[in-house]
């Protein structure tokens, strides 16, 4: 484990904890298998299927964020984050093996940070393919609330654009 890169992603996080482990290490096994550093733009994309802890460990060690649209959630609730280099095409996916052992929380962080990696995560391709490019949307504004957002977010609702929260879906249980 670089410890310089654990205190990066601690200070970022605010504390030490076994989830942000899980995100330390899912990076360095990502910086190592692809050859991965920080990414200043879009270059690295990671796909986390979970908004644990160890997320604000991959935006603090690779640069992948919400805000440059290459931090992407997928919610299966998983310990899995999928990453991929749009430079060389490379892809990896990075889960969590289940763990059924006594430990304290302490003894586990160390464990995540330290263990083999085939002890700690399965390491596999991902199944769906690199997510495209962020893309810019104009923005509409709502003819309820006055709010506004961008166009793929509006419905359209009795002849008005309305945003997600004042749209009423209407649907008969199918």
């Amino acid at each position: 484990m670089n410890q310089q890169l654990w205190e990066k992603a601690v200070a970022f996080h605010g504390h030490e904890c076994p989830g942000l482990a899980i995100g330390v290490r899912a990076c360095e096994i990502a910086q190592e298998k692809m050859n991965l550093n920080f990414s200043s733009d879009e270059e690295i994309v990671c796909v986390t299927e979970n908004d644990a802890c160890g997320v604000d460990g991959i935006q603090a060690l690779l640069g992948c964020t919400f805000g440059k649209g290459n931090l992407i959630y997928r919610g299966t609730g998983k310990m899995a984050f999928s990453f991929f280099n749009r430079t060389t095409g490379k892809s990896l996916r990075v889960v969590l093996k289940p763990f059924s052992g006594k430990m304290e929380r302490q003894e586990r962080m160390h464990h995540i940070l330290n263990a083999p990696v085939e002890e700690v995560f399965e390491l596999k391709e991902p199944h769906y393919s690199l997510p495209e490019k962020a893309r810019l949307f104009k923005s509409l504004v709502c003819e309820l609330c006055h709010e506004s957002a961008p166009e793929h977010k509006m419905r359209l609702q009795e002849g008005k654009t309305v945003c997600l929260d004042c749209f009423k879906d209407y649907s008969r249980g199918y």
